[in-house]
C-alpha cells in the first residue's frame, strides 16, 4: 500500500464527478455526536420503535473490518433545484449523483488497490453512518448554528455520500473552520418553520442544539 493512496483516492473521486472529498478514521467516527447519541435516544416515537425488526442502537454494527470512512460531496448550487427534485421512484437526480460515483469510485479501488469497500445505504438505521459528522471529521467543513454542515468551498450547499474502506488511510480533517465565529445568524432567523430557533449559547461559544447539548458541547464550532 502506497503512503499517498488517499491522495490518489480524493483525486479520483473528484475527477469521477465529486465536488469535495475526504477521509475519516472509523473508530474516530464512531464516537462522533451523533452515533453517540443515537445510542442514548434511539428511534422511539411515543414508545415505538418502527425499525425494531431491522436494527437496534445498543452499538453501531458496520462491517468489523472497516478501518477508514470516504465521504464525497457534491455541489448542490441554489440555481439548480432540480437536483432535490424525485424522479419516479428512482430517487433524486442528486442522490443519484453521488450513488453513480460512490458505486464507481468502490470498483476503482478494490481494482487498484485491492482494498475491500463497503458501500451503505443512505438510512441510519439500515447500516448507514452519519455523513455530516463523517465529514467533519474528513475535513470538509464544520457544523453551523443551522446544524447543517458547512464548508469553505460551497459553503451548505452540498449534498454527500461514503464508502467504508477496510485499510487505515490518513484521515484528512477535521480543519480550523468556523465561519460562524460573530455571524448574526441570518440562517437562522430566515428559516420559516424556526426550525432551530431554541440553541444554548454556553460559556466558550459553543454553539449546541438544546436536545444534544451535553453530548455536543465542545465538538461543534
Amino acid at each position: 500500500m502506497t503512503s499517498d493512496a488517499g491522495a490518489q483516492v480524493i483525486d479520483k473521486a473528484k475527477e469521477m464527478g465529486a465536488s469535495m472529498a475526504g477521509i475519516a478514521n472509523v473508530e474516530l467516527l464512531k464516537k462522533s455526536p451523533s452515533h453517540e447519541i443515537i445510542t442514548k435516544l434511539g428511534m422511539e416515537i411515543d414508545g415505538i420503535n418502527p425499525y425494531r425488526e431491522i436494527c437496534d442502537f445498543d452499538e453501531i454494527k458496520w462491517p468489523a473490518e472497516a478501518r477508514s470512512a470516504l465521504v464525497i460531496a457534491v455541489s448542490h448550487p441554489q440555481d439548480k433545484p432540480e437536483l432535490d427534485w424525485w424522479v419516479g421512484l428512482k430517487g433524486t437526480l442528486g442522490n443519484s449523483e453521488l450513488i453513480r460515483i460512490n458505486r464507481e469510485l468502490s470498483a476503482w479501488v478494490e481494482e487498484t488497490f485491492s482494498i475491500k469497500t463497503h458501500k451503505l445505504p443512505y438510512f441510519i438505521e439500515k447500516g448507514g453512518i452519519y455523513l455530516k459528522d463523517t465529514a467533519v471529521l474528513a475535513g470538509l467543513g464544520c457544523i453551523g448554528k443551522n446544524n447543517i454542515l458547512v464548508t469553505p468551498e460551497l459553503g451548505p450547499k452540498v449534498r454527500l455520500r461514503a464508502l467504508l474502506l477496510e485499510e487505515d488511510l490518513t484521515p484528512t480533517g477535521p480543519i480550523d473552520f468556523d465561519p460562524c465565529d460573530g455571524c448574526e445568524e441570518f440562517c437562522r432567523k430566515a428559516c420559516p418553520q424556526n426550525a432551530v430557533e431554541t440553541c444554548l449559547l454556553k460559556k466558550g461559544g459553543d454553539k449546541v442544539f438544546e436536545r444534544t447539548w451535553q453530548d455536543l458541547s465542545g465538538w461543534l464550532f
